[in-house]
């Protein structure tokens, strides 16, 4: 694997064992820190073009797919920038606290970068997993795209969820069941994982996939973000990277949800983070020590499972 760091908010260039690799060559770093404000939150062209290119030069030495480490999930639909590089069919398997489907406004932002990845042609589906959050309350008021969930293209497994109410007709689906006006998910949190990630597998109709974490995904005790966070275990993540990795090519991955300080130039992206984001949150070192504990295991992880 390309064990990469984007270094847009300093949350994780310091971290062990990310910063120890640099030093051995086994990890590169892209200094990304002037794009970071026009990123955040909702990306404008000229950063996407900066991004961009430092990617295609910090990029080109070694082989083995991609794996980039990117600080904050504001940053998460950096996502659909990675996968244009992406040449072969590929199934999106998204681990999240946030289904991030929005339809509108149709920008590249992190709560609708699932729709921009839909709009390119190699991206045959997303399948989404672990949310619990409020984003499945009345999700047609809230611009979610489930008519992609409907037609195929998307599938949502809510970690623990209540029914969605909604008004339309979607017909059910391997991840819900409707009745009425209610959309019934599975709650993973019930299930047998291991025999979920069995029909995982059998969902996926590509040979390769990508992989994109946001560690929001995650409880308190396993992550320390910018949003409101999952129950999923870093536990039940790491086997299902290492299920997918048995089963399929990842063609490459991406990890997020480091905490770090919002910092904006415009009042724009400063009131959009103001509403979207929980109440503003001060960890501690200590609390902080837990988003690098969490990347160790990751990175430790794709050492073993990625070629």
């Amino acid at each position: 694997m390309r064990l990469q760091v984007i270094d847009l908010d300093g949350s994780v260039a310091g971290q062990e064992p990310l910063r120890r690799r640099f030093g051995t060559g086994e990890a590169s770093c892209i200094d990304a820190a002037d794009l970071a404000a026009r990123l955040r939150i909702v990306a404008s062209r000229g950063a996407v073009a900066g991004l961009l290119e430092r990617l295609a030069v910090g990029g080109r030495d070694g082989g083995g797919p991609p794996v980039y480490f990117y600080g904050s999930g504001d940053f998460h639909h950096l996502t659909a920038l990675f996968l244009r590089t992406v040449s072969a069919p590929v199934t999106v398997v998204h681990f999240d606290n946030h289904p991030d489907w929005v339809r509108f406004p149709a920008t590249v932002n992190c709560g609708a970068w699932v729709n921009r990845a839909l709009e390119l042609p190699q991206v045959r589906k997303v399948v989404t997993i672990g949310p619990c959050s409020d984003d499945l309350v009345r999700p047609e008021w809230q611009f979610a795209n489930l008519r992609a969930v409907e037609a195929g293209r998307m599938a949502l497994f809510p970690w623990r969820h209540a029914p969605s109410r909604v008004w339309r007709r979607y017909n059910s689906a391997a991840s819900f069941r409707q009745e009425g006006g209610h959309l019934h998910w599975r709650n993973l949190a019930e299930e047998d994982w291991s025999g979920f990630l069995d029909e995982l597998m059998t969902a996926i109709p590509t040979e390769a996939v990508w992989l994109t974490i946001d560690k929001d995904v995650l409880g308190r005790d396993e992550a320390v973000t910018n949003w409101d966070q999952g129950q999923l275990k870093l536990a039940h993540l790491i086997a299902a990277i290492e299920r997918l990795a048995a089963g399929r090519f990842v063609v490459g991955v991406d990890v997020c949800g480091d905490w770090s300080e919002p910092r904006f130039s415009d009042p724009f992206r400063a009131a959009l983070a103001f509403f979207d984001h929980p109440p503003r949150l001060r960890p501690t070192a200590e609390d902080l020590a837990i988003n690098a504990r969490a990347n160790a295991a990751l990175v430790d992880c794709f050492s073993r499972v990625l070629p």
